[in-house]
């Protein structure tokens, strides 16, 4: 798989995805924005991915937005009119489609932030499965300093991650937020003084991951994305009906197997 401004491999049962555009700290142009898609239902559809790291090449995990690409927004440059307005919405809707690609990947997806991790960075965060990140990462809703209202999603999923009250004063103010804060209030599972540790944490995490049932991981991410957007009995009834199809399978079959031979469980893609 070969890409403009990613990196992406497969190894060990877990893929690995990279922002490589180091040079402008991995800042978003628009054609990053639609290769980004492509990457993540590309991945979905690799049978040997178990689950999938995100990091950034270089200084920075990712600075967001281009400044360039706001001068290439359809309709920017045009006058207040019905049809600018419509070309706008189909641009936001367009690239709130990206960041929803990463959480419809059928995997768990692992951020592993280092340094700069803002404006549509933090949007893409949100959206993956776990956080992790450095001690000196900064993260912060940016938006606000440019006079505009964060529209790709970190003001829907954030609520969700961390108290909301917090998620307000972030948004209103554009601060940031390091590495130790990040996991004390729960935007990251934990912080980590080195990027060298970090990825040595994140890599037995996904090993981990990947050693387990392949449908039983795939099964958990639907549910707890279903449990976000539902009430308790919705989410009840929906993992009754889930379960009702998929409970009895190989991968019960294989892990009792293993359970009574005292042997570590092998799953098939």
């Amino acid at each position: 798989m070969t890409y403009d401004n990613f990196i992406v491999s497969v190894s060990e049962k877990i893929a690995t995805v990279s922002f490589n555009r180091p040079e402008k700290s991995n800042s978003l142009t628009l054609p990053m924005w639609q290769e980004l898609k492509q990457v993540f239902q590309d991945v979905s559809a690799i049978p040997e991915a178990r689950v999938v790291i995100l990091k950034g090449e270089g200084k920075n995990f990712c600075a967001g937005m281009d400044l360039e690409a706001f001068a290439r927004i359809p309709g920017a440059m045009e006058p207040e009119s019905e049809e600018r307005r419509e070309k706008l919405e189909a641009f936001i809707l367009d690239l709130q489609s990206t960041i929803s690609a990463i959480e419809e990947c059928r995997v768990p997806v692992i951020a592993a932030v280092h340094k700069a991790c803002i404006g549509g960075g933090i949007n893409i965060v949100s959206a993956c499965d776990m956080r992790y990140c450095t001690d000196d990462a900064y993260f912060s809703i940016k938006e606000i300093d440019l006079g505009i209202v964060a529209d790709i999603g970190v003001l829907q999923r954030l609520p969700t991650i961390i108290n909301p009250s917090i998620v307000a004063e972030l948004a209103y103010t554009g601060r940031s937020v390091f590495g130790p804060e990040a996991q004390e209030i729960g935007l990251v599972a934990k912080s980590y003084g080195t990027q060298e540790q970090l990825m040595e944490e994140v890599h037995k995490l996904a090993k981990m991951i990947a050693s387990k049932s392949p449908l039983g991981i795939r099964g958990i991410k639907k549910m707890l994305l279903y449990k976000r957007d539902h009430t308790v009995a919705d989410a009840m009834n929906e993992m009754a009906r889930y379960n009702a199809t998929h409970l009895i399978s190989p991968d019960l079959a294989e892990a009792m197997m293993a359970y009574m031979a005292k042997k570590q469980p092998v799953f098939k893609d």
